[in-house]
C-alpha cells in the first residue's frame, strides 16, 4: 500500500500532516493537474502516487465472454449500495463508476472527480469529470453524486455502508460542476472510500433497481436475479476506447469444482476464487491460467456474544490456541496466503502491528482456558461451509485436536446456496469470510464497531469505538499507526473472531483473455476488471 517514493528524481511522498497542509498553489496545482490527467493517484493516507496501465499487446476490440463468481442468489441487485458477495460488486463495477477508483497499491485513482482537494481532511472539494452521460444520456451532474452519497446515510436505504456514510455531515453542490463533502471529522481515507462499490454514482432521485443506468462500461441488457446479468458495452463511456469487450455474462455457480469444470470445459472464460487444491489441474491443463492476488481477505471463526460459552473471552482464547496455523497453511492452502494472528490487518497493510506476539497452536493452554471458562459437557456445533474458503477443512482440524483439551466439537457442513442469509451470524459458532477491504478504517468500521451491521462476533468495545475515530483522524502517520496497534491488540485478546490466515485470491481464465491484473482488494482486479479485459482469438 506504500506510494512509490519518486518520479525522476522528484519526491511525491509527502507525510500526510504535510500532504493535507498548504504546501504553495504552485507545488499543490502542479499536483492536482497530474492527478486529473491519470498521471497520479490519491493513496489511502492522502499521498500521491505513480500509476498507469501498461499492455504487453495492444488491446481487441470486439468478442463475449461469460464470467462465473462463487456466489448468486435471489438477493442480487443493482443497486450498489446493497451489495454484499462478490457478484454484486462485480456487476455494480460493470455497470457504474465511483468518484475515484482503486489502483494497483490500493490508492484512489480520479474516476468521475476530475480533482479532489482538502485542506484539513475534513472539507473535501471535488471538481467533477466533464462530458460524462450516463447510459440513458443523461449528463452527469452533482445532484446525482450528492444524492448517491447521502443515500446511505437513511436507514430506508439498508445501505452496506451506513456506517460509513455516517461520517458525512453534509454533501452538497458548491458550483455547476462541483461538490463539497463535509466529514463529523477528519478522515484521511475519504478518496479510499469512495473507491469502494457501495459509494459507485447513480442518477438522481433513482429508486427503482429492476434495470439500472449508470455511466459505467456496460449497459444492462439483462438481469434475472440469481440466475445471469448480461451487459453490453456502453459506446459512449468516458474512457477512450473502452471497454474492449462487445458483451459480458456474469453467472454464479457456488460449487468451486463445478466452477472449476465449467471453465476448463470452455463454458466460462473466467472465474474467481479458485481453491488451492484445483490450482495444479488447470495450470497443467493447456490453454488455461491462474493469477494469484494477495489480499487481506481472510476466513474466519466467529464466536458470537449473546449470553452462552462463545460470548466467553477465556473460551474464545482456548479455541484460537486450537489452529494450528503452519499446518492449515500447508495443507488447506497449499501455501498461499500469510499466517494470521487472530487480528484483521494483514501482514502487506502499512499499519499491521508486527510485534504483536503469535498466538502459538497450544492444545494444553486451550485446555488450560477451558477450565477457566467451565465449558459445557455437551457438544458444541460449529457450522462450516464451502462458501467460506478452507472452512470445512480447518472445522475438521479443530474437531480432530479439540479431544486433547477436553472438548467435544461437531460440525454441522451447511451448502454454500443460502449459507450467507441462512447461517451466517446466526448462531454461536460459525465460520465467515471477510473480503480485503482498501483501508483499515473502512474494514473495522463495517466488521467490528459495536454497531455495524456485519459486527460477526457482536463484539461491543467503547475502548475500541473510540480509539477507531482517533485513528481515523491522527494526521501523523506513526502515532496512527501506534493507534492501530492498539486496536490489533484488543481485538486480538478478545474480538471474538479467530483469524488464522490471510488468504490470497486465486482467479484462473482462458490463456486468450488478456488484460487482466491484480489490486490487492480481491480477485477479479478488485471487481473491477470487466473495462480492462479483452480476448485475443
Amino acid at each position: 500500500m506504500n506510494s512509490e517514493k519518486s518520479v525522476n528524481g522528484v519526491d511525491l511522498c509527502a507525510a500526510p500532516d504535510e500532504s493535507l497542509s498548504q504546501r504553495g498553489a504552485q507545488r499543490r496545482d502542479l499536483l492536482r493537474a497530474m492527478a486529473a490527467s491519470g498521471l497520479l493517484t490519491l493513496t489511502g493516507t492522502g499521498l500521491l502516487s505513480v500509476s498507469g496501465q501498461a499492455f504487453a499487446q495492444t488491446p481487441k476490440r470486439g468478442g463475449k465472454i461469460r464470467v462465473a463468481t462463487q456466489s448468486a442468489s435471489a438477493a442480487d441487485t443493482l443497486d450498489p449500495a446493497k451489495g454484499a458477495l462478490a457478484t454484486d460488486y462485480v456487476r455494480a463495477n460493470m455497470i457504474y463508476n465511483g468518484l475515484t477508483e482503486l489502483d494497483s497499491k490500493l490508492g484512489a485513482k480520479l474516476a468521475l472527480a476530475a480533482s479532489i482537494d482538502t485542506k484539513d481532511a475534513k472539507v473535501w472539494v471535488i471538481k467533477l469529470r466533464s462530458g460524462v452521460q450516463f447510459h440513458d444520456g443523461k449528463p452527469l451532474t452533482p445532484a446525482d453524486v450528492t444524492y448517491s452519497i447521502l443515500r446511505h446515510k437513511d436507514p430506508a436505504t439498508a445501505s452496506k455502508a451506513k456506517t460509513l456514510a455516517d461520517q458525512i455531515k453534509e454533501a452538497k453542490a458548491t458550483g455547476p460542476n462541483e461538490v463539497t463533502i463535509t466529514l463529523e471529522g477528519p478522515n484521511a481515507d475519504l478518496p479510499v472510500i469512495l473507491a469502494t462499490s457501495h459509494f459507485l454514482i447513480i442518477k438522481d432521485g433513482t429508486k427503482d433497481f429492476t434495470t439500472a443506468v449508470g455511466t459505467g462500461p456496460f449497459k444492462v441488457k439483462e438481469f434475472s436475479p440469481g440466475v445471469r446479468t448480461v451487459g453490453v458495452r456502453n459506446e459512449k463511456y468516458w474512457k477512450p476506447g473502452q471497454p474492449y469487450l462487445d458483451e459480458i455474462e456474469l453467472i454464479g455457480i457456488g460449487d468451486e469444482s463445478a466452477r472449476v469444470n465449467a471453465l476448463l470445459s470452455g463454458d466460462v472464460q473466467l472465474i474467481n476464487a479458485v481453491s488451492a487444491r484445483s490450482t495444479e489441474r488447470i495450470k497443467t491443463t493447456p490453454g488455461y491460467a491462474v493469477l494469484e492476488t494477495k489480499t487481506g481477505q481472510y476466513t474466519d471463526l466467529i464466536m458470537r456474544d449473546e449470553g452462552g460459552i462463545t460470548g466467553n473471552t477465556d473460551f474464545r482464547r482456548g479455541m484460537m490456541h486450537l489452529f494450528d496455523r503452519e499446518q492449515i497453511r500447508k495443507t488447506v492452502f497449499r501455501g498461499f496466503g500469510a499466517i494470521g494472528n487472530d487480528q484483521p490487518i494483514d501482514p502487506s497493510n502499512k499499519y499491521y502491528m508486527a510485534g504483536l506476539p503469535q498466538r502459538p497452536f497450544d492444545p494444553e493452554k486451550a485446555a488450560w482456558y477451558f477450565k477457566k471458562a467451565n465449558l459445557p459437557t455437551a457438544p458444541l456445533q460449529v457450522y462450516a461451509t464451502p462458501a467460506a474458503e478452507g472452512s470445512v477443512e480447518m472445522a475438521m482440524m479443530l474437531q480432530q485436536i479439540a479431544p486433547k483439551a477436553g472438548l467435544n466439537l461437531q460440525i454441522t457442513r451447511v451448502p454454500a446456496d443460502g449459507y450467507w442469509s441462512n447461517h451466517w451470524m446466526k448462531h454461536p459458532l460459525t465460520f465467515g469470510s471477510v473480503n480485503a477491504r482498501p483501508s483499515a478504517d473502512v474494514l473495522l468500521t463495517q466488521f467490528f464497531r459495536s454497531d455495524a451491521p456485519w459486527n460477526e462476533a457482536n463484539w461491543k468495545n467503547p475502548k475500541f469505538d473510540q480509539l477507531l475515530v482517533a485513528a481515523r483522524g491522527e494526521p501523523d502517520d506513526a502515532k496512527r499507526k501506534a493507534l492501530y496497534g492498539d486496536i490489533q491488540t484488543l481485538i486480538h485478546q478478545d474480538g471474538g473472531i479467530g483469524i488464522p490466515m490471510f488468504l490470497s485470491s486465486l482467479d484462473a481464465h482462458t490463456a486468450k483473455l488478456k488484460g487482466l491484473g491484480s489490486i490487492p482488494l480481491a480477485g477479479l482486479m478488485g471487481f473491477a476488471f470487466a473495462e480492462h479485459v479483452w480476448l485475443d482469438a
